[in-house]
């Protein structure tokens, strides 16, 4: 269980750049409010697909949008994002816990009832040395969030549920 909750919570950068609008001249839409299943699948990893939920507002996507572009400048050395005929298209390297982190992300959709984001990156120093992955994030939009969420919330696979907004007191359980 513990390594399936760092595992998830390690998923909440990705899911923050690839759901908010970029911190670039170029803004991705915006996400229809309401809850989103996100299934993630690690192409070649010994762990299967996990989808997690998460329920959201546009107050909530501009919100994490403000918050993600301070730290995309403090830790990424490049984050380009061009639009393209078929979506987007995301390159940004960057530096966490310790290693140097280069991806390529391919966005489409409508961001209303689906969107999907294809991730090549690789990673070179700090605790695990250099991999390379490739993540495919899709996303669908299933209605109003559930009774009892509120924007920002996210339950994670195994029930664990935890609200973004809170994501300063989760930051000591991610992995170093």
């Amino acid at each position: 269980m513990r390594r399936s909750l760092r595992f998830s919570i390690s998923l909440l950068p990705l899911l923050l750049f690839c759901a908010a609008p970029a911190s670039a001249d170029v803004q991705l839409p915006l996400r229809k409010a309401g809850l989103w299943d996100i299934k993630v699948d690690h192409d070649g990893a010994k762990m299967p697909a996990v989808t997690i939920q998460q329920c959201t507002s546009e107050a909530v996507d501009r919100e994490f949008t403000s918050e993600f572009a301070p730290s995309a400048r403090q830790n990424c050395s490049k984050t380009d994002v061009r639009k393209t005929a078929t979506g987007y298209v995301m390159d940004s390297v960057c530096t966490m816990a310790g290693a140097t982190v280069t991806s390529h992300a391919e966005t489409s959709g409508d961001f209303n009832s689906a969107y999907t984001v294809n991730v090549t990156s690789r990673s070179e120093g700090g605790r695990f040395g250099t991999r390379d992955s490739k993540i495919t994030m899709a996303a669908t939009w299933t209605g109003p969030c559930k009774e009892g969420q509120r924007p920002g919330d996210v339950v994670m696979p195994g029930g664990f549920k935890m609200n973004m907004r809170d994501l300063e007191k989760f930051k000591s359980m991610a992995p170093k």
